[in-house]
């Protein structure tokens, strides 16, 4: 109830992952009220015996690249994930083979390993050291890009804190490369192809709603989206279009830092350091800007606050206990102070 006015559901379709959602503010408190259940503790493992701190590279697998290169005193490392998914050592399917039922599982697994300090979480660092994150991420890509004609899809990921699929505390995200495009990438796709067919527009270039608005730079705009899919979810989005990734620059990758920093450490003050997945949603690594009018890129931000039960399980369409607008408004309203060592 809001000034004795009952507030009822809604069914909302989300045009960019064409999947249903379910508005039902019944089933919550008050927006301001989420908080984590379970915050994600800073120093579950002792540095002195974790594999990503500064001085033990020696129990990692096996390096790809460090920034700076060749320096003891390295920023970031990039390395093999020691229990890969997928293996860098089997046959790659042809190039251009369709997928059928059975595959080789040829695929790349990497870990970045963001910061040599055991104590500090990526929200931590200022937007500079970020955008060196954010630019291993694209130097990753644009090597498979060029010398592994097999690879279709790259996905960059992010978990914090162990219900999030975090085993290791220190601060880390992940990049797998895959052999073919992911069925809920192809949806996706389809869906803005859709949109674009229908309108001639892309749908994320469209987006001008204020009541959805937390942020914009000088050249991202972070935003609750219209149809959300889990309570405070977020999506970081170029303002100008953009179907990949990988073609990042330089300035714009520490601009992306500085509004990733904001709205994580907006989401640790409003909902009490929650665990949280972050997923960059690209395009398929082979199709050209030319050929992508409909797709544009974008970093959603996912904090753990709920649980995938059988409903969603079951059909794919998930329930919200939190209207968009007003977890946009309360997150533009959460003050960040500015932390030492900040651009």
């Amino acid at each position: 109830m809001e000034g004795g006015k009952k507030v009822l559901p809604e069914i909302r379709r989300d045009w960019v992952t064409n999947r249903w959602v379910i508005f039902s503010p019944a089933r919550a408190k008050r927006p301001s009220d989420f908080k984590s259940k379970s915050p994600v503790g800073h120093e579950e493992e002792q540095s002195n015996s974790c594999p990503f701190c500064l001085g033990r590279e020696h129990h990692c697998a096996p390096e790809i690249f460090r920034v700076p290169p060749d320096d003891p005193n390295w920023k970031l490392r990039v390395i093999q994930n020691l229990y890969p998914a997928l293996s860098r050592d089997v046959t790659p399917p042809p190039a251009d083979e369709t997928p059928g039922q059975l595959m080789t599982g040829f695929g790349f697994h990497d870990v970045v390993i963001e910061t040599p300090l055991h104590s500090l979480h990526l929200s931590h660092l200022p937007p500079s050291q970020i955008a060196l994150v954010l630019g291993a991420y694209t130097t990753r890509i644009l090597h498979f890009l060029s010398d592994h004609p097999s690879i279709k899809y790259v996905q960059v990921f992010k978990n914090h804190g162990a219900s999030a699929g975090a085993s290791l505390t220190h601060s880390h995200s992940q990049i797998m490369a895959l052999p073919f495009v992911p069925p809920a990438v192809a949806a996706r796709l389809h869906s803005m192809k859709d949109y674009f067919n229908r309108t001639g527009k892309c749908s994320l270039c469209e987006f001008n709603s204020n009541d959805l608005l937390i942020h914009q730079s000088p050249h991202f705009v972070a935003i609750v989206p219209y149809a959300a899919t889990f309570p405070f979810e977020m999506w970081i989005i170029p303002l100008a279009h953009s179907p990949h990734f990988h073609e990042l620059n330089a300035h714009k990758a520490v601009d992306l830092g500085g509004i990733l920093k904001l709205m994580l450490g907006k989401m640790a003050l409003q909902l009490n350091n929650p665990p949280f997945n972050f997923m960059i949603q690209t395009s398929p690594l082979r199709d050209s800007a030319s050929e992508l009018p409909h797709s544009h890129w974008f970093l959603q931000i996912i904090p753990q606050l709920s649980v995938a039960a059988g409903f969603e399980i079951g059909t794919g369409c998930y329930i919200n206990p939190v209207f968009p607008e007003d977890a946009a408004k309360v997150l533009r309203e959460v003050n960040v102070l500015p932390s030492e060592g900040d651009d």
